[in-house]
């Protein structure tokens, strides 16, 4: 049993505050956390991330400096992803969920790529997920850019993986996926009743390269080869599309996830939510894993340009939690929650919470996280894994990857 004491419960969904003791049955020894003038609210859900983008940080620049998006691809992320080890995998998967626990994400949705390491990463990235404490819902990224083989070998590791665990069947992006390769995607999916997680219209390439070699846009192709008819799945980006694609979006009840920091980071443009309905979702595109920074920047960067409120951008926020509950995808509970030791200097209750969340809240007031009925974060440290030794490890695999690509 954990016994969370004197604490200030805030409901997720109804933003209702209550001064309650909360107990979560786990089994084994008792534990105690005394929260007094703490918050306690449901933990976070990142809807897409990259893990394989880990080691990435302070790496040394390209050879060739990239002068639009396609190039920054080429030159960057799959000379990155190609250097990947099983090794590297493994830590960068280690390092991605220390970094989502300190920050109180505990579901990850995942979208990985390593075509030279492609046999077993998502058991990799599972067995790290797992140690530290990081529900997940992984899938690998199938593509025609590295040639047929490298295409069949990621039919061939999401097969597997679906064999024996839920997942979602992972695509790059239409402008590197063939009709043949997509076609066989979702036969894999609606075989194991799972859905197609893919980047959608990030850059004008992806609708450039569709109308040109398959007389249509990237959302008409996709419905009309089956993919806006499996509702698990999840389109990332979603910048360019034009009125009718959003309606068919809209109408199918896919979900959208929106990475404003990647797009700014990318210059690929500027997401709107007009015409897409309630399917919207947040995730990080790998750039980091702190969701509370992903909400404030969607908020600040998108409020500019869209007809939305705070409410509008929490309803995003939180919308990944609804999607893990209706589909019914397991590993999102009830019971995994934050305490905020957030020391406000003005008042804060029901009606002005999400300005205290979009202005006031930040990962670093996270002292304790609770993931599958055990504590993971325990007063600001992570404690299911040794984290000094996770980081001297990763640093030494960045310096074989940097070298390598």
């Amino acid at each position: 049993m954990i016994l969370l004491k004197n604490g200030t419960y805030i409901d997720w969904e109804t933003l209702e505050f209550s001064q309650e003791d909360m107990v979560i049955d786990r089994g084994g020894q008792d534990q105690i956390l005394d929260c007094s003038g703490m918050f306690i609210t449901k933990s976070f859900v990142n809807a897409h991330h990259h893990v394989y983008s880990a080691l990435a940080r302070g790496m040394p620049p390209p050879a060739v400096q990239p002068s639009n998006f396609h190039e920054k691809l080429k030159f960057v992320w799959w000379k990155l992803d190609q250097g990947l080890t099983s090794e590297m995998i493994y830590y960068s998967a280690l390092v991605t969920a220390i970094a989502c626990a300190k920050s109180g994400c505990t579901y990850v949705i995942d979208h990985h790529s390593s075509p030279y390491a492609t046999h077993g990463s998502l058991e990799q990235i599972s067995k790290a997920f797992h140690e530290v404490g990081i529900s997940h819902l992984l899938c690998y990224e199938i593509t025609d850019r590295n040639g047929p083989q490298k295409a069949q070998e990621g039919l061939d590791e999401t097969a597997a993986w679906l064999s024996i665990n839920p997942g979602l069947v992972g695509l790059h992006a239409g402008f590197t996926v063939g009709d043949k390769t997509l076609a066989e995607a979702v036969e894999l999916a609606r075989t194991y009743k799972s859905g197609i997680h893919i980047h959608v219209a990030e850059d004008p390439i992806d609708e450039d390269v569709s109308v040109k070699q398959y007389g249509k846009r990237v959302v008409q192709r996709f419905k009309d080869a089956g993919v806006l008819d499996l509702p698990k799945s999840i389109f990332a980006h979603c910048l360019h599309l034009d009125d009718h694609e959003r309606e068919l979006l809209n109408k199918s009840g896919i979900h959208v996830a929106v990475n404003t920091e990647s797009n700014l980071n990318n210059k690929v443009g500027y997401f709107s939510s007009r015409g897409l309905g309630d399917q919207i979702m947040l995730g990080t595109d790998g750039m980091h894993s702190d969701m509370l920074q992903s909400a404030r920047a969607a908020w600040f960067v998108l409020h500019n340009s869209n007809d939305i409120s705070l409410s509008d951008v929490y309803g995003w926020f939180r919308n990944s939690n609804r999607y893990l509950h209706k589909t019914g995808i397991s590993g999102d509970f009830s019971d995994d929650l934050i305490i905020l030791d957030y020391n406000s200097p003005t008042p804060m209750n029901a009606e002005n919470f999400l300005s205290h969340l979009f202005y006031g809240f930040n990962s670093s007031q996270i002292r304790h996280v609770i993931s599958g009925r055990k504590i993971i974060l325990k007063d600001f440290q992570v404690i299911t894994v040794d984290e000094s030794l996770v980081m001297k490890e990763s640093r030494r695999l960045a310096e074989i990857l940097w070298r390598k690509i």
